[in-house]
């Protein structure tokens, strides 16, 4: 059975490690992607993105090109945003990179977090609205990370553990959606 990446309608056989970092590498192999590409692979209106990149969430494409971080970044806010505000999530990830317009002060670049991120659940059964298996999961990934700086680790931990909580959060709410509408 296919499955798509999370926040993305990018079709694979099964997430496993290493899934979305190939995926990722083949499509900006030559370098970035348009807007209209940006668009069909999140299932987002091109309108919102722009919205995305004019309020700073995401920083501006270069040339019209999007980068691998700024995809990543526009990726981790699609796949939470349906059950966090777009304002804790860039809370969460200044919490984890400070200025959100700087990559200069990142902890983990946006494409290696959200690699990091699909590793996590691809190594479980997917993402946990458990605590102690989100916060075991989180807590382990983050380990193998090398730290900048110390500390650092303990701050991707927890990012990654928002990111599982919203992320299974999305998937519950969907699943209850489809069984209410059965229902109908």
């Amino acid at each position: 059975m296919a499955t798509t990446l999370p926040g993305t309608n990018i079709e694979v056989s099964t997430l496993k490690a290493g899934t979305s970092r190939t995926l990722f590498d083949g499509l900006f192999a030559a370098g970035g992607i348009s807007l209209s590409q940006v668009a069909v692979m999140t299932g987002l209106e091109p309108h919102v993105i722009q919205n995305w990149v004019k309020r700073g969430f995401v920083s501006s494409p270069v040339r019209r090109q999007y980068s691998k971080n700024q995809f990543s970044r526009i990726v981790i806010i699609n796949m939470l945003r349906e059950s966090l505000q777009l304002e804790h999530i860039c809370e969460t990830l200044a919490y984890i990179n400070g200025d959100l317009t700087d990559e200069l002060d990142d902890i983990i670049s946006d494409s290696e977090l959200y690699h990091t991120y699909t590793d996590m659940i691809a190594d479980s059964d997917g993402p946990t609205l458990n605590r102690k298996i989100a916060q075991q999961l989180a807590e382990r990934t983050a380990a193998a990370y090398p730290e900048p700086f110390p500390g650092a680790g303990k701050r991707l931990a927890k990012t990654l553990q928002v990111m599982a909580y919203a992320h299974g959060a999305a998937l519950a709410r969907q699943a209850a959606e489809e069984i209410l509408a059965q229902l109908r």
